[in-house]
């Protein structure tokens, strides 16, 4: 596979997302020493333990500390490392946030964030570790690129892409097996810019991490069942953002829906919606997610279907939003 990945495509269904990252972290560290790894305690859940067995002196496990190991991952960027920082999403974008905007962002160091168990993904595990406002906090930090990857082969690409790019990133994950969106990483992966999944011309559905593969599944389901022509866009890269992509859609399709595994408040579909605003063009909008509540304790799968970020959930809303009128004509000029 291209970018040095050594897993297949079939072999990434067998493996969890996360452990991709980890494959894809000794990988870069074969090839660049200057590459460290650090973890709060959790080598094992965030699958950086084989960098650990391989790298041993540049593996560094500062406890059950995640602020402190933020700043240490600060201080090792201004020596000329390449620090990755693993823990869970909640716990780096919420109980760390002071040092990621201080230590991090502030000064604007080469720090690469890798939060897993993103979203609900960790669902059965409760609100303390659903990450469903990390996008919304992490979107809102200077100099901070931020990517929530579809897959496993999209995490890989997105990962080599951050050791490459000068700057802090903050790398969402999921926790478990995520369906596989892709079979093979020469599809065009580029931060800030989405990835055209299917083509359509009646609404466009913006989705990113693992509501992509539900969105794709939704827009066959809409063909197929109600010969609705979905275009779908996997909007990977949150910040910067692919304006130039979304401005298309509104012009082409006039329906926008945005899904997400986080709260429909400056996430995904906040940023999507400042785009549309600005650029002066009505549509009919809708915003998938979790609508300003915490979620249930339970599997992800159900969660994602009780939240309607689902394929399912997906057509609903879209069949609702096929209802909704806004100006037919071609003039924009009364609309900016």
């Amino acid at each position: 596979m291209a970018g040095g990945l050594t897993y297949t495509a079939v072999e990434s269904t067998k493996m969890a997302t996360a452990e991709i990252y980890g494959k894809t972290l000794v990988e870069l560290g074969e090839e660049n020493p200057n590459i460290v790894a650090l973890t709060a305690d959790l080598a094992g859940s965030t699958k950086i333990g084989e960098f650990k067995n391989r790298f041993p002196d540049r593996f560094f496990n500062v406890g059950i500390a995640e602020q402190n190991m933020y700043g240490t991952a600060a201080g090792m960027a201004k020596c000329g490392l390449i620090p990755f920082a693993s823990s869970f999403s909640v716990f780096a974008s919420l109980r760390s946030l002071d040092q990621i905007h201080t230590d991090i962002c502030y000064q604007n160091v080469n720090v690469k964030i890798i939060g897993t168990h993103g979203g609900t993904s960790f669902g059965q595990a409760g609100s303390t570790h659903h990450a469903i406002e990390d996008f919304a906090v992490i979107r809102g930090l200077v100099n901070m690129t931020l990517i929530c990857p579809a897959d496993g082969i999209e995490t890989g690409l997105a990962v080599r892409a951050a050791a490459n790019t000068p700057g802090p990133f903050y790398i969402r994950i999921n926790r478990g097996f995520d369906l596989t969106v892709y079979n093979t990483s020469d599809y065009g992966f580029e931060v800030g810019k989405a990835v055209k999944m299917v083509d359509g011309t009646d609404l466009t559905i913006i989705a990113c991490g693992s509501c992509v593969y539900q969105a794709v599944q939704a827009a066959n389901i809409l063909q197929h069942d109600h010969k609705i022509s979905a275009r779908v866009l996997n909007m990977h890269t949150l910040k910067p953002i692919d304006r130039e992509a979304i401005l298309e859609a509104v012009k082409e399709t006039r329906r926008i829906v945005t899904v997400e595994d986080h709260t429909v408040i400056g996430g995904l579909g906040s940023a999507v919606a400042e785009v549309v605003v600005e650029g002066g063009k009505a549509c009919a909008f809708r915003k998938l997610g979790l609508q300003d509540k915490f979620s249930a304790i339970g599997l992800h799968e159900d969660l994602m279907a009780m939240h309607e970020i689902d394929a399912e959930g997906i057509v609903k809303n879209v069949l609702e939003l096929m209802k909704m009128d806004f100006e037919m004509d071609e003039d924009w000029g009364d609309e900016v």
